[in-house]
Formats: structure tokens, sequence, C-alpha cells
């Protein structure tokens, strides 16, 4: 522990120009005490570390010192291609890696780009929960990354609507949908998706696998997950749209249900609407997605939510007179 973390600050100090026991302090999460400590022991074992006294002062590496250590470690490495998730990063456990591996890489650097990390984390950062969304790390998170990280099977309890079952997985990765944890995991040598918050337990198991050097992550995903989206569209509604509902209309429901549907429709009528057969996951979930159009659209069936529709606008006349 005390050896990573003498790295760390001479891997710090060989970034930047001087650091005050402060600045050292906070970085290195320890108290100004061990950080005049841990630079007097780099001093006894030969590595020039200076320390500048008075208000203005600080700790600085003399005699233009470069250490060797910027050698990636597996894990770093990989947090490194994460290095723009830090929430992601840091709900796998991978935020001490990727701290060191961008440490590495800045102390690797030429003087001229050595802000080149702290440049970028300045102008790019990622925020993937929706709006209104309150993110929560599931708690097995961590357990499962370090299996898919090392390609160790994983014996796991997963809760069902059915009830819990236990499996036995190979995990092959890990995707951050809209602020939500999945598993593409191979169980019985079929791959499937599972929410991880979903799992009661998780542990891994002692032998590893053999990955199926064919399997691509986001093509599965994108597979998945569009098979996902077309089976919850259980149900059908026919609407007549104006053309400014047309547009709106692959916004307010599923895109590709609506942009498959307004093809399919014929010409538009006298009045320029057109009619078309729009697939939805139920008639309760279409009220609330069609009936923030407004006027620009008009429900034809089914009759119960047309009917439903008539009421509302009913409502509205007598509410605004």
């Amino acid at each position: 522990m005390r050896a990573a973390r003498l790295i760390r600050m001479v891997l710090l100090l060989q970034s930047r120009d001087v650091m005050t026991a402060a600045e050292l302090a906070r970085e290195l999460e320890v108290s100004e005490r061990t950080v005049a400590r841990d630079a007097l022991s780099l001093s006894e074992a030969g590595i020039p570390v200076y320390a500048d006294r008075g208000r203005t002062g600080g700790y600085r590496l003399i005699g233009g010192y470069r250490t060797r250590l910027t050698g990636l470690g597996r894990d770093e490495a990989a947090a490194l291609f994460l290095s723009g998730l830090p929430g992601a990063l840091r709900e796998m456990g991978l935020q001490d890696a990727a701290s060191a591996a961008r440490l590495k890489v800045s102390a690797a650097l030429v003087p001229a780009l050595s802000d080149a990390s702290e440049s970028a984390a300045q102008r790019f950062h990622l925020d993937a929960p929706g709006w209104y969304q309150e993110p929560s790390t599931p708690p097995l998170l961590p357990v499962l990354a370090r299996a898919v990280w090392s390609d160790r099977c994983v014996r796991a309890v997963y809760r069902r609507r059915d009830g819990d079952v236990e499996r036995e997985l190979e995990p092959y990765g890990l995707v951050l949908k809209a602020g939500v944890w999945y598993l593409c995991a191979r169980a019985d040598g079929t791959p499937r998706v599972y929410r991880i918050d979903r799992f009661v337990s998780a542990e891994a198991a002692g032998e590893g696998f053999d990955r199926d050097e064919d399997f691509d992550l986001p093509s599965f995903w994108s597979e998945r997950a569009e098979s996902f989206a077309r089976s919850l569209l259980r149900s059908e509604v026919v609407v007549r749209v104006t053309g400014d509902g047309a547009r709106r209309l692959p916004h307010v429901t599923d895109r590709a249900a609506a942009e498959e549907a307004l093809a399919a429709a014929g010409p538009p009528d006298a009045g320029g609407r057109v009619t078309l057969t729009l697939p939805v996951e139920s008639p309760e979930v279409a009220y609330t997605q069609l009936l923030s159009l407004g006027p620009e659209v008009e429900v034809l069936g089914p009759p119960e939510l047309r009917e439903r529709f008539v009421r509302a606008a009913a409502g509205l006349r007598d509410l605004y007179g």
C-alpha cells in the first residue's frame, strides 16, 4: 500500500512542476505529515525530491528526474479506455486503477502535453442516467466486474418474476444503459442478458472459461436491445396524424416502430393528414404517449381508446371553456 503511494507521489511530481503538501495530501488521501515522511523516504532512496519552504513552497523533483515506472498494468490499461466514464469506473471498483493509469500516461508525456488529461476532463463528461432518476449502484456490480475482467465463471442467484433461480454464468461483458447496469453472459451455452440489480448473490467460481472470440459485445447488445424493444409492442392502434404530428410521433413513441408505420402509410388525405397503424406497448401506454400530441393526432381505434380520448377532449373543453 505504501509502496504504491510512493510511486503515485513520484508520478504526481513528475507530471507537475511543483505541488504543495496540501495538494499532495489531497491527491494521495493522506495527511500532510504523511506527505512529509514519504518525501523524506524518497530522498533517502535516491529520488531527488526537494522541499521548498515557505508560504509559496512545495515539493518538486530536481535535475529533470524522470522515473521509468510508467508501465501500465492490465487493470490500469483497461480502465484507461473508460476514463471518460468516472461514475462507471467508480461503481465497478476501477477508480484507483484509472487514477494510476492517468498518472502514468501523464508522466510519460512531454511537458508541453502534460495537461492533456486535465484539459480533456474539462471538455468532456458523460452523465449516463436519465433526468429525474436517482442512480443507484448494484452492490454486486464490483464482484461481477472483476469476473468479467478476469474471465472467471460466476455462481449466482437471480431473481425472476416466478422466483429465484441458481445459475452458473460465463460473464462476457457489462452494459450501462440509461443508468441501469446489465450483464451479458452465457448460461448453459446460451448468451443471455441479466439486470445486475436483480442478482441476489454472486461469487466468482475457481475456474475460468474460454471466451468465444467471435462474440462482439456491441453487436450482441444492439440485437438484444432491439429485440426486447420490439417484444414490448404487443398492441396496435390506428391513428390519423397531421404533418406536424407525423414529425413528432417518433419522439413520443417507439422511434423505429413509428418510422416504419409512417413509411407504410398511404398518401395524405385532402386535409394533409395520413392514417397509419402503430404498434404500441398497450392501449394504456399509447394513451399517455399520444395525448402529448394534442390535436395533431386523432385516434381511430380501438374503440375503447378512442372513447377515452373523446372523454379527455370533453374534459379539456369544459376546463378551458
